[in-house]
């Protein structure tokens, strides 16, 4: 466990980022190769199977997260004030609201697949496969969700490193299953989805385990309550609007994967191998900001203002750093990137991925100065203002794919993510800088 509230600003959100930004790495990676290794050895319409059923695996996604970054910012500020019983309440009330929340997702999902695979206008060549991913997916659910709020909490006490280790033998598990299952034993699209369900269910249970030691090792004057009511609703004031938030994206993914799917399956597997590629750098943006959200956090609960204000100047720098080699890749050769998923049978699909990559690759700067400013808000607890947002974003982003699709085809779709982006970043900075600005002054940091 780590302290953020003591050291040189920059360094220790560096040393608490790093071993994060890994691990996304390695998360990214197994999600890749589901994709790639669905589109070169079970073919094109396998690729568009799973892709078109992505968005709404990240709307149990998005719980998840919400979840995650509530229990966060609670147990950060309750560390950073030395409270270790609230820490501890806060940490076992997460873990079981958690179970009880996802278990009645997994029953909802699994009786809702297939309507809602109908709902966003999928393909009949891939409606079977599709929603067979798809519920295979949803069974794992209290696996997915449980390893995310663990995460979230480990990263609340300053411990990157322990979710790092867990999640590379996942992903190195997760991608030989998958070779294994689909190369080797021609599962198809069922064998992507039980290889993701074996090394998230082993990661989930390491965590698990890990983490009760760790909780055990908080030393307390009192024992610490296993559940508390007050507790859970504080978490749950942090964590809706970041559940909403998510949801709301996840919602839009929806909308515009309905777009896509009306452009048949080879539009479907083009966008599904770009989107997964802007998955990776997005979610490196995103972890990046959960790392500074827990270093606001516990600062905020310290009440160490510059310290949060420089924090907020090294997670800009921190994101503007990642934000290049995506570039670069995305745009200057983006054909490798794409024909990593696709076979040479893939020809109009792999276009259509690079001419998505293309378009948006040359805003990540933006995108990761949004999401660090979201980060910095979350972690005081501004919960509102990050909403306000992301909903802008995502308004401008569906209302203009439907606009454009229609004279642009799916390249009015791409055009509309700039758009949403630009718009967004400058809501968040705005509202972070008047919010930083409302902190009183320290003289006391340590330069």
């Amino acid at each position: 466990m780590t302290d953020l509230t003591i050291g040189k600003p920059w360094t220790v959100l560096w040393k608490l980022s790093l071993p994060m930004f890994i691990s996304v790495i390695f998360q990214q990676m197994y999600s890749i190769f589901d994709s790639a290794i669905a589109g070169k050895f079970a073919g094109e319409d396998a690729l568009a199977a799973v892709g078109a059923s992505y968005p709404i695996t990240m709307i149990f996604m998005a719980v998840a997260i919400g979840c995650n970054v509530g229990c966060c910012v609670v147990i950060s500020q309750y560390f950073g004030a030395k409270e270790y019983e609230k820490v501890k309440t806060a940490i076992s009330t997460t873990i079981i609201a958690g179970f009880i929340l996802s278990s009645l997702l997994t029953i909802l999902g699994l009786v809702f697949s297939k309507p809602l695979m109908i709902m966003i206008n999928t393909p009949d060549n891939v409606m079977s496969d599709g929603t067979l991913y798809l519920k295979i997916y949803i069974a794992g659910l209290i696996f997915l969700f449980l390893y995310n709020v663990s995460t979230g909490i480990f990263t609340s006490l300053g411990d990157t490193k322990t979710p790092l280790y867990f999640l590379i033998g996942s992903s190195i598990v997760n991608i030989i299953l998958d070779y294994i299952f689909v190369a080797i034993f021609k599962y198809g699209v069922a064998g992507v989805a039980w290889a993701t369900f074996i090394a998230q269910g082993g990661a989930c249970i390491l965590a698990l385990i890990t983490l009760t030691r760790k909780i055990s090792s908080i030393k307390t004057e009192y024992p610490a309550p296993k559940f508390s009511l007050p507790m859970l609703k504080r978490i749950t004031l942090y964590s809706i609007p970041s559940i909403l938030q998510q949801s709301f994206v996840s919602i839009g993914n929806i909308f515009v994967q309905y777009l896509v799917n009306g452009f048949g399956s080879s539009c479907i597997a083009g966008y599904s191998a770009a989107i997964k590629l802007n998955t990776f750098a997005i979610t490196s943006f995103s972890t990046l900001s959960n790392g500074l959200s827990s270093y606001v956090a516990q600062n905020y609960g310290a009440g160490k203002s510059l310290r949060i204000k420089q924090g907020y100047k090294a997670g800009l720098i921190l994101s503007s750093i990642v934000a290049v080699p995506f570039i670069i890749c995305f745009f200057v050769i983006p054909h490798n990137f794409v024909g990593f998923f696709l076979d040479d049978g893939g020809a109009k699909a792999m276009k259509i991925g690079i001419e998505f990559l293309k378009i948006v690759s040359p805003f990540y700067i933006f995108v990761g100065i949004k999401i660090m400013s979201d980060g910095t808000l979350r972690g005081k607890g501004d919960m509102p203002y990050f909403m306000i947002t992301t909903f802008a974003d995502l308004i401008l982003r569906v209302v203009l794919a439907f606009i454009l699709a229609k004279p642009y085809g799916s390249r009015g779709i791409w055009l509309s993510w700039p758009v949403g982006w630009l718009t967004s970043t400058v809501l968040s900075v705005v509202f972070v800088l008047i919010k930083l600005k409302k902190l009183p002054d320290e003289k006391n940091i340590e330069q």
